[in-house]
């Protein structure tokens, strides 16, 4: 009870999210433009930060106030520590299942000052086996902690991993937990998640692989539709700032982007991603969200579109919630359902 005899007001916990892939340190460097063959150019300025695509999907959902878990291969060399430091500092809780000894890659990146277009070098996951296993041994579900899925309200995988994230989507749709895609890039074995895939998004640039393309002719309708008969439900490609195309239960449709003046792209589709997957936890989690409508989808790319797009207009993946007023919109967008509504 309170002073005044009043029951002090309950207060709701935020929904935890679970994001499966890639950690990386990433080196990022603003520059006039990229230098040319045996050329140097002066760097107008540096950040250094974890990065990957599932990394920067938990950092966004941290920032719109979810409670937010990665589970990923970090390690405890300098660079892990690096890496590890700057996710606890932005709220993000860190599964680290990496074999000792093991280091993340590391990621160059050039940012064009004018442009915000950007240019990167990286290993990813390949650099290793860090653990000396095979990416593609998915069936030893004892790499998973049994309890990452404890009180986790939606799941994101970004197709890194394979052998972290095809048990955890299996585990999470038997549990009735949604499952996203980040589908930035086709990988082999991912035709073995996707059938444990209820949302997927691709990026521009992927393609649907012959062997699993069927009749369809390579078209993006042809990947959309290729990539729905793997098992997702929803399927949706992003196009930058052009609308995205969307296939649920058969129906096409298209969500705008907002247009918005481009400062840095670092990382706005991996914002987009984990707006989208905060989105699913907070309207749309539970045993029907795989019959998401095409209502319910439009909804939540609007809402994951427009964080994106702020993204767009500060530099970095987050520098886009240095601004409190721009922050405090988002959070209230998702928490109030305006993105559900339609407003």
């Amino acid at each position: 009870m309170s002073d005044d005899g009043t029951r002090p007001a309950r207060v709701t916990p935020p929904p935890r999210v679970l994001a499966c892939g890639l950690a990386t340190l990433d080196v990022v460097q603003t520059v006039d433009r990229v230098p040319r063959p045996d050329e140097k150019v002066v760097a107008r300025d540096l950040l250094v930060a974890a990065g990957g695509p599932a990394t920067n999907a938990a950092v966004t959902c941290a920032l719109l106030g979810l409670d937010a878990r990665l589970l990923t291969r970090v390690g405890d060399s300098p660079v892990g520590r690096v890496v590890a430091g700057d996710l606890a500092r932005r709220g993000v809780e860190v599964v680290d299942v990496a074999a000792p000894g093991a280091s993340p890659a590391v990621s160059t990146v050039l940012v064009t000052a004018a442009t915000g277009e950007r240019a990167v070098a990286s290993v990813n996951a390949t650099r290793a086996a860090d653990d000396g296993t095979d990416a593609r041994a998915v069936d030893q579900d004892d790499r998973v902690p049994d309890d990452v899925l404890d009180g986790v309200a939606a799941v994101l995988v970004d197709g890194h991993h394979l052998d972290l994230a095809i048990p955890v989507a299996r585990a999470a749709r038997s549990r009735g937990i949604p499952v996203l895609l980040d589908g930035g890039s086709w990988k082999p074995g991912l035709e073995d998640l996707l059938a444990h895939v209820d949302v997927a998004v691709l990026s521009a640039d992927l393609r649907v692989p012959p062997d699993h393309a069927g009749d369809d002719d390579g078209t993006d309708d042809g990947d959309l539709a290729a990539v729905a008969r793997l098992g997702p439900g929803v399927v949706a490609r992003s196009h930058g700032g052009d609308p995205v195309d969307v296939l649920v239960d058969g129906r096409r449709l298209t969500v705008p982007v907002a247009p918005v003046a481009v400062v840095d792209t670092l990382g706005a589709g991996d914002v987009l991603h984990g707006a989208l997957l905060a989105w699913w936890a907070q309207h749309h989690a539970g045993p029907d969200a795989a019959d998401a409508s095409a209502t319910d989808t439009a909804a939540g790319l609007r809402f994951a579109t427009g964080v994106a797009s702020r993204s767009c207009g500060a530099g970095g993946a987050h520098g886009w919630a240095d601004d409190e007023h721009a922050l405090a919109a988002a959070r209230a967008e998702l928490t109030g359902g305006q993105a559900a509504s339609g407003s």
